[in-house]
C-alpha cells in the first residue's frame, strides 16, 4: 500500500514537471508577446528562436524589444516564482509550520524599508546608484529576517512564535517605511512603483544576477531533500537519527534569507507566493520533500508567470502592480489556512 502511495507521488510529479515544462515554454512566448508593442504569438515565437539562434538582429525590432525588455523580465519572473516558493517550502519544513513564508516573517517588510530608504536617501554604492536600491532591499530583507527568528527563537521557538514574530517585525518596519514616506511625500512616485511589486525595469544585468543566485541556491536545497523530511520528524527524534539539527537549521537559514531576499530585492514586494504554491505542490504530490521541491519549483514558476502576464494584459496599456495581484489572490488562501490549521498550533 505505502509503495502504492509512493509510485502514485512520483507518477503526479513527473506530470507536473512534464506539462509543467510544455506549459512554461508556452508561457514564456506568450509573455515576450504581450506589452505596449503589439506582437504575435507567431511572431514572437519566430524572433525568440532567431535571438536563441544567432542573437539579436539590430535592424529588427520585435528581436530588439523582445531581447532587451521583455526576455529577462520573463527569465526574472520565472526565477523568483522558483525563488519564492523554495524558500517558503524550506521555511515552513524548518520550522514546521505551514502558515509561514518569506512574506509573514518579514523579508518583504524589510526590503521595502531598505529600498525605501535607498530612494529617499539617493544612496549610492560602489560609485553608481544603479544596484543601490536592491543592495539596501537585500540588506533590509536579510536583518528582518534574521531579527524574526531571533524573536521568534527567544520566545520559546514554538512553530506559532515565527508568525507571530514576523507579524511584530513586518508591522514596526512597515510603520518605518510609512513614516519615511511621510515625510517625504515629494519623492514617492520611485517607492511607490518597487513597494507595488514590478518586473517591469527588469534588465539582462539584474535577470542574470536572480537566475544565477536562485539557480545555485535551490540547487543546495533539492541536496538537502531528505534532511528536510527527517527534521520534521522533530528535533529529538533528527538527533537520534544522527543528525546535527543546530547546525542544519543555522545553515539553511542563512541559505533561505539570502534566497528570499534576492528573489524581491529587485522586483519589489512579491508576498503569499512562498505560502500558496508549497500548499498547492503539498496537495499534489504529499510531504515527501524529494518531491515537493522541484514540484514548488514549476508551479513557482507558472504561477507567477501567468500573474505577470495578467498584469501586462488587463489593464492595456497600463501595467498593474503584481504584488498587490499576488496579495489579493494569497489573503484568502492564508485566511482558508489559519482556519484549517491554526488549530493545531499553540504557544
Amino acid at each position: 500500500m505505502e509503495d502504492n502511495k509512493v509510485n502514485r507521488a512520483k507518477y503526479k510529479l513527473a506530470l507536473i514537471l512534464g506539462l509543467g515544462s510544455v506549459s512554461l515554454v508556452l508561457l514564456f512566448i506568450l509573455s515576450v508577446s504581450t506589452g505596449v508593442m503589439d506582437i504575435s504569438f507567431q511572431d514572437a515565437m519566430e524572433s525568440t528562436w532567431n535571438i536563441i539562434l544567432r542573437g539579436a538582429d539590430e535592424n529588427d525590432k520585435y528581436e530588439l524589444v523582445i531581447y532587451n525588455l521583455r526576455m529577462p523580465r520573463a527569465l526574472s519572473v520565472i526565477a523568483v516564482g522558483v525563488g519564492l516558493s523554495v524558500a517558503g517550502c524550506v521555511m515552513q519544513a524548518l520550522i514546521r509550520n505551514p502558515l509561514v513564508d518569506p512574506y509573514i516573517t518579514g523579508v518583504s517588510s524589510g526590503a521595502a524599508l531598505g529600498a525605501t530608504m535607498a530612494t529617499l536617501a539617493g544612496i549610492s554604492l560602489f560609485g553608481s546608484s544603479d544596484f543601490s536600491l536592491p543592495i539596501m532591499a537585500f540588506v533590509g530583507a536579510s536583518l528582518a529576517f534574521f531579527v524574526t527568528m531571533a524573536l521568534a527563537e527567544a520566545a520559546g521557538g514554538r512553530p506559532i512564535s515565527y508568525v507571530l514574530g514576523g507579524t511584530i517585525i513586518g508591522i514596526a518596519l512597515s510603520s518605518g517605511t510609512t513614516l519615511l514616506m511621510y515625510f517625504n511625500s515629494d519623492q514617492l512616485h520611485g517607492v511607490l512603483f518597487w513597494l507595488f511589486g514590478s518586473f517591469a525595469y527588469m534588465s539582462w544585468t539584474s535577470a542574470l544576477i536572480v537566475l544565477s543566485v536562485v539557480m545555485a541556491l535551490t540547487g543546495v536545497m533539492l541536496l538537502y531533500a531528505k534532511e528536510f523530511n527527517v527534521v520534521l520528524l522533530g528535533d529529538e527524534q533528527a538527533k537520534q537519527l544522527g543528525m546535527n539539527v543546530r547546525r542544519f537549521k543555522t545553515m539553511m537559514f542563512l541559505l533561505v534569507s539570502a534566497l528570499a531576499s534576492v528573489s524581491v530585492a529587485f522586483t519589489g514586494v512579491i508576498g503569499f507566493v512562498g505560502l500558496i504554491v508549497p500548499h498547492l505542490a503539498r496537495m499534489i504530490v504529499g510531504g515527501d520533500h524529494r518531491l515537493l521541491l522541484p514540484a514548488s519549483m514549476m508551479l513557482g514558476a507558472n504561477v507567477l508567470l501567468v500573474a505577470d502576464i495578467v498584469c501586462k494584459t488587463a489593464v492595456e496599456p497600463s501595467e498593474l502592480p503584481i504584488g498587490a495581484i499576488i496579495s489579493v489572490i494569497g489573503a484568502p488562501f492564508f485566511g482558508y489556512l489559519m482556519i484549517k490549521l491554526g488549530k493545531e498550533y499553540v504557544m
